[in-house]
């Protein structure tokens, strides 16, 4: 480090929960050094202690070990990812108030630039209006360094750019939490990895944090060969868990890329969907939600206008747009919780949905995980298949040791990853997600990428992250504010090209200065020459994956009936060790698939 650190943070340990939660006598000592100009990323899965390893930097709790020393004069300002505004009557009253009260010019300043009504009751601001107020009041301090929990949640499109810019005109430092892989990508340039206790640091930004953490997990994959067979299977889910998930979806994108390409065949340059590739009658018949001439408006003001598109079985759509523009508006319409003042939606009877709100309301605190995800059982039907509620928990990231955890107990991202737990084994085709990714941790994201990837049916996704609508969606619908609803195949940088055309209209948002675009999505990837028996591999063997995981769940269904051994023992062994057959089948599956896929992407 050039320069002197301005806070460190020497051998620290704290317990939570008679756990030690960092550090800790049996691991090695954490030393923490922040420079004056460091622009760190804080990764780290949900639960791992991130926001409190911010409170101990800001100096909110104590430690049970470690020293913390800090060079006089520093100010911190910590950006919370849920302020409180209890107390505060409006949200100007929030942004003077503090420790150390920001100039009421500076608020007025910042505020005006991200463009908020800084008069607005605090009771009633919207969750953007709360968070663009947070950031007023934690800018306005002029920190020397700034903590950043989340500061993207419920931030629109035009707030995360104008932030994105004043962070790097910056001069002091900042460490920052956040799910955005586009916001982290652009600003840090050095990464602290909160993991099982300990934190690594390395001196590259978030670009590079991927590779650097399959690496580790590589490392002690192979540490692990010389343990004993516990160990060997923890080192081995833990790579697959991440290494492996990524290379799979690797193919997926390129699923992705063809599945794009095919509906940009049919999107006219006017933005509606037609027919080039089938017959109009087959077009139609896979069509489930048709919007034809859709108009809304609100007090005069036009938010939909003469709008049209047909929906088909398997779109992914995501909605973009600067908050106020319509987006929560245009996706009532599309599902028919609010009827268009112009024009027709229709939508087909066969259709069933679940919508993940950002609300995450249904969540009470005294319910049990177990009781959550399986009413107090010890099995989940997921989809029709019925799996173990603690093997059902390992797919979403959890240890299954959690399963009697009261929902209260856990951490709010934790708390969104058993929301979408529970939302994902419910049978449905339409998948609605209303800013699915606040709180939740990148490894998170990857799962849910490959959740929505592998749903056969149509998913609508209104978001504000850049990268995850790249890696998802097939279809972006942008709004402007003015009423028009752009229809562009592709994620959200194929929406920020179609911006950049001559001519095209703008968003109504706040000002922010020009920002270098992000490189476009790769294109799909060229498969390297298989064999006949490789290619044949590679095409079946997903099919016969999905076939031993609905055996073994069949299995473990029928072991579940407590008397079977004792009234048939040799039921229960036959059956115990087609299971155990079935286990290694797919385990040999899966790495012979991912060992081709990986050809394939060259």
């Amino acid at each position: 480090m050039a320069q002197p650190p301005i806070l460190s943070w020497e051998g620290l340990g704290l317990q939570q929960g008679g756990r030690w939660l960092l550090g800790g006598p049996d691991r090695a000592p954490i030393d923490l050094h922040i420079g004056p100009r460091d622009r760190l990323a804080l990764i780290g899965r949900n639960g791992a202690g991130k926001t409190t390893l911010f409170r101990l930097i800001d100096n909110r709790i104590e430690a049970d070990l470690g020293t913390r020393k800090i060079k006089p004069g520093t100010r911190i300002v910590f950006l919370e990812q849920e302020p409180d505004f209890t107390g505060y009557a409006t949200l100007m009253d929030f942004a003077l108030g503090g420790e150390h009260p920001p100039a009421t010019h500076e608020v007025e300043a910042i505020a005006g630039q991200l463009g908020i009504d800084m008069a607005t009751p605090s009771a009633t601001a919207s969750g953007g209006e709360k968070r663009r107020a947070a950031i007023a009041r934690a800018l306005a301090q002029d920190p020397d360094l700034l903590l950043m929990d989340e500061p993207t949640n419920h931030l629109d499109l035009s707030a995360i750019d104008w932030l994105e810019d004043w962070l790097t005109r910056y001069r002091g430092a900042f460490v920052v939490i956040s799910h955005d892989r586009t916001f982290l990508k652009r600003l840090t340039s050095a990464t602290l990895w909160l993991d099982r206790g300990t934190i690594r640091r390395k001196e590259v930004g978030f670009g590079g944090y991927e590779a650097w953490e399959e690496q580790v997990y590589a490392e002690e994959a192979r540490n692990a060969e010389r343990l004993d067979a516990k160990l060997k299977i923890e080192a081995h889910w833990l790579e697959r868990g991440v290494t492996a998930r990524r290379k799979r979806n690797q193919g997926r994108l390129e699923k992705l890329w063809q599945m794009r390409a095919a509906r940009a065949a049919m999107i006219s340059s006017s933005g509606t969907a037609k027919l080039k590739l089938a017959s109009d009658e087959e077009f139609k018949s896979k069509s489930v939600i048709v919007a034809e001439k859709v108009g809304k408006s609100f007090d005069g003001r036009a938010v939909i206008k003469d709008f049209s598109l047909r929906i088909q079985r398997g779109d992914r759509i995501g909605i973009v747009g600067a908050n106020g523009a319509g987006k929560t508006t245009l996706l009532k319409l599309l599902t028919g919780e609010m009827a268009p003042d112009t024009g027709s939606v229709t939508i087909a009877k066969t259709l069933s949905g679940v919508m993940i709100d950002q609300q995450r309301s249904l969540m009470e605190p005294e319910r049990t995980v177990r009781q959550v995800l399986a009413e107090g059982g010890d099995w989940i039907d997921v989809r029709g298949v019925r799996k173990h509620v603690q093997g059902y928990l390992k797919d979403f990231l959890f240890d299954p040791k959690i399963v009697d955890t009261k929902v209260g107990a856990l951490s709010g991202g934790e708390r969104s990853r058993l929301l979408l737990a529970r939302e994902f084994a419910r049978t449905a085709n339409l998948l609605v997600l209303d800013e699915p990714t606040n709180d939740l941790d990148l490894e998170t994201l990857d799962l849910l990428q490959e959740v929505i990837a592998d749903f056969d049916g149509t998913v609508l996704i209104v978001s504000h992250d850049r990268d995850f609508l790249d890696r998802t969606v097939t279809i972006t619908l942008g709004l402007d504010g003015s009423g028009k609803v752009d229809v562009v195949a592709g994620g959200y940088e194929d929406w920020e090209k179609k911006r950049r055309e001559p001519g095209a209209s703008k968003p109504k948002a706040v000002s922010t200065a020009s920002k270098q675009a992000a490189p476009p999505p790769p294109p799909p990837p060229r498969a390297d020459k298989l064999s006949y028996k490789d290619q044949r591999d590679y095409e079946l063997l997903p099919a016969r994956i999905e076939e031993l995981e609905a055996a073994i769940a069949k299995g473990e269904a029928i072991l579940s009936d407590p008397d079977l051994y004792t009234s048939d023992p040799q039921k229960f062994a036959t059956i115990s060790k087609g299971i155990e057959n079935a286990r290694a089948e797919k385990d040999a599956a899966e790495e012979r698939w991912l060992e081709l896929a990986e050809r394939v992407e060259g």
